[in-house]
C-alpha cells in the first residue's frame, strides 16, 4: 500500500530538481503562484550569476488528519541551498511551513501556509527631542540574528508574524536604547507585558526608522549594496505603502550584494531582494536604513 510520506518524498525531489535545472523535474503540485516563485528563483540566480549547486533538505510532519482515503499533512521543511558567485560561496537556509494533501498515497497539492500579518499602526513623533547618538554594535546585533534566526528567545514574546519583533530583538541586542515606554503610540520599546507598535508591527517600525531623532536612530540610504552588516531593510511587497516585513543584514554574497535574516518564514542569508517569496509583487518597494 502507498504511504503518504512516499508522495511526498518524491515530491520533494523534483521541488529540487526543477530548482537544481535537472531535466524531466517540475513542481506540478504545488500552486501556481509557488510555480512562479520557483522560477523567479531561477531568474534570480542567472540575473546574479550564481550557481546553485547542492539543496539539502529535511522534513517534519507535526499534525496529521486523516478523512476516509484523504490525508492532510502539515509539516516544516527546513532547506539549505549551497551557493556560489564569483568564487564565493555561501549557504541559504529557510524554513517553511506546508501543507499537503494525499488520497490513497498520491499527493494532490503541496501549499505553503501563509502567515496573517499584524495590523499597521502610526507611531507619533511629536515632541522629539534632538539626536544623542548611540553606540551601535553591529557585530553583537548580527551574532544574535545567527543564533536566533530559527529559535525563539524565551526572554521575549512570540508573534505568529514575529519578523519585526525578531529585527527589534536583533537591534536591542546590538545595544540600541529603547524610548517612550508605557505609551505603545511613541518610541520603541519592549516590556514584560507591553511593548510598543514600533517594537512588532512592521509598518510602525519603518516610520519610527525614518522619524526618529531619539533613541534608537537611524538614516535612510538610496541603494542596498551602501548597506553595513547590522543595518535594516523594510519591505512593501504590494507597494501601496502598507509595509509588511523587516529583515537584518548579516553577511553579503560574491557580488557585495546583502544576505538577510528574517523570522516569520524564517530564513537566514537570504538574497535581500525576496523575489523567492511568495509575497513578491512587480510593485515591491524597499526602504534602507543605516542604523545608528
Amino acid at each position: 500500500m502507498r504511504e503518504w510520506n512516499d508522495a511526498l518524498q518524491e515530491h520533494i525531489q523534483d521541488w529540487m530538481g526543477f530548482q537544481l535545472g535537472q531535466r524531466g523535474t517540475r513542481p506540478d503540485k504545488t500552486t501556481p503562484q509557488e510555480t512562479e516563485m520557483l522560477r523567479r528563483l531561477k531568474r534570480s540566480l542567472d540575473n546574479r550569476e550564481a550557481t546553485l549547486l547542492k539543496i539539502i533538505v529535511s522534513f517534519f510532519p507535526y499534525r496529521i488528519h486523516r478523512f476516509g482515503k484523504q490525508e492532510n499533512i502539515t509539516y516544516q521543511l527546513k532547506v539549505s541551498r549551497l551557493m556560489k558567485i564569483k568564487q564565493r560561496y555561501h549557504i541559504e537556509e529557510q524554513v517553511l511551513h506546508r501543507m499537503m494533501k494525499t488520497h490513497d498515497g498520491h499527493l494532490l497539492i503541496d501549499t505553503l501556509i501563509q502567515k496573517e500579518s499584524l495590523p499597521a499602526q502610526k507611531i507619533s513623533t511629536a515632541n522629539q527631542k534632538m539626536d544623542r547618538g548611540f553606540s551601535y554594535d553591529r557585530r553583537a546585533a548580527v551574532q544574535y540574528a545567527e543564533q536566533w534566526w530559527d529559535d525563539y528567545n524565551p526572554r521575549y514574546r512570540t508573534f505568529t508574524d514575529n519578523c519585526t519583533n525578531f529585527i527589534s530583538q536583533c537591534l536591542r541586542e546590538g545595544g540600541a536604547p529603547m524610548r517612550g515606554m508605557p505609551d505603545r503610540g511613541k518610541g520603541w520599546w519592549f516590556g514584560k507585558q507591553d511593548w510598543s507598535y514600533s517594537w512588532a508591527v512592521a509598518h510602525s517600525f519603518r516610520w519610527y526608522l525614518s522619524s526618529s531623532t531619539e533613541g534608537l536612530t537611524a538614516k535612510e540610504i538610496e541603494t542596498a549594496t551602501d548597506l553595513g552588516l547590522g543595518d535594516v531593510i523594510c519591505y512593501d511587497f504590494n507597494g501601496d505603502d502598507r509595509w509588511q516585513h523587516s529583515t537584518i543584514v548579516t553577511s553579503f554574497d560574491g557580488n557585495g550584494e546583502p544576505l538577510v535574516n528574517a523570522q516569520t518564514s524564517n530564513s537566514r542569508a537570504r538574497y535581500w531582494k525576496y523575489e523567492d517569496s511568495t509575497a513578491w509583487t512587480p510593485n515591491i518597494k524597499y526602504k534602507f536604513f543605516r542604523i545608528g
